[in-house]
């Protein structure tokens, strides 16, 4: 199986009926204006959202990135990142460090550009024709778009998860030691010994430990993404990337992937894209906004859902557009 089909994402399953059960979003302790050139809030006499309009006419206006997220050490670093699908331009300047060891999410709004951000990470774009790229993303120091660099190798740093849970056709064995086994590793003893030590960390071991020769396909689909992850992190990659890893599951599979994405947290880097405000405030440490391609703000998870600096980004997770 060539290495480029198991990078592919999988269609997009259809959205759960139920939500995960909804969290409180805490009381607001300070008034909030809006910040920007185009005018200030509603009933003053300009427009409600002048970053968000000033977007909407093409422009890219400077992001509110807080002091919190400017100093810490950063193991992912995007600077001046635009991409283009053809002549559409669907990144513009993204600008923000990745902190180390920390979990951060991108929220925004359906086609705001955070998938294609994600998946630039670990060049997936690459396998969509007519993309090209601009700017930098450095992982540790090495820009992932230099020349000279392998794509292969990169991707083992980067682990990825997908929407819908996509187990190989296979064993839960053999789907947990995909990639060792691609790399070259035959040594059956590491091979048990590295499928247990992903399984656990993926909480999901004791579930399936007597029948790791059985059919992946048999898992329910809570297990089977919580097997997805087991095979993204057997590598033990830098940094693990989760394009809405719950979108497809029901509330108590999302609870127990929340649970595990907490845990994960403990010992990976995690960058995570979900549409679920409610899961980013609980799972982050970080939080960015984006709309139309463009980072709005980021800072502290904390701070964006109690003190946003724009009133663009304190309505949109308190649901009131988006």
């Amino acid at each position: 199986m060539p290495v480029s089909s198991i990078m592919t994402q999988p269609p997009a399953s259809p959205k759960p009926q139920s939500e995960p059960p909804q969290v409180e979003m805490p009381a607001r302790k300070r008034p909030m204006t809006s910040v920007g050139s185009a005018g200030s809030a509603a009933g003053s006499g300009g427009t409600q959202y002048p970053v968000i309009e000033a977007i909407k006419r093409g422009e890219t206006p400077e992001p509110r990135r807080h002091e919190s997220v400017m100093g810490v050490p950063a193991i992912l670093e995007v600077k001046d990142f635009q991409l283009w699908y053809g002549q559409n331009k669907a990144l513009h300047g993204i600008n923000m460090p990745i902190a180390e060891g920390k979990i951060t999410s991108i929220i925004g709004p359906s086609g705001c550009g955070k998938s294609t951000l994600l998946r630039s990470v670990n060049r997936l774009n690459d396998l969509v024709d007519g993309v090209r790229t601009a700017g930098s993303i450095s992982l540790r120091g090495e820009d992932v778009y230099g020349r000279g660099i392998d794509v292969i190798s990169l991707r083992k740093r980067l682990g990825m998860v997908f929407q819908k849970p996509n187990p190989f056709p296979m064993s839960i064995f053999e789907n947990v030691v995909y990639a060792l086994r691609i790399s070259g590793e035959r040594n059956k003893a590491v091979l048990e010994q590295a499928c247990e030590k992903a399984l656990r960390q993926s909480a999901l071991w004791d579930e399936v430990k007597d029948r790791l020769k059985g059919s992946a396909m048999g898992l329910s689909g809570g297990q089977q993404q919580r097997l997805c992850i087991a095979r993204a992190i057997v590598c033990e990659p830098q940094v693990l990337l989760l394009d809405e890893p719950c979108s497809a599951l029901d509330p108590i599979a999302t609870l127990r992937i929340e649970e595990l994405i907490l845990e994960i947290g403990q010992r990976y880097t995690v960058l995570i894209v979900t549409h679920n405000m409610q899961q980013a405030a609980r799972v982050s440490d970080y939080t960015a906004f984006m709309y139309l391609g463009r980072l709005v703000e980021y800072g502290r998870t904390a701070d964006i859902f109690q003190l946003p600096r724009l009133r663009e980004t304190e309505d949109y997770v308190t649901g009131r557009f988006g």
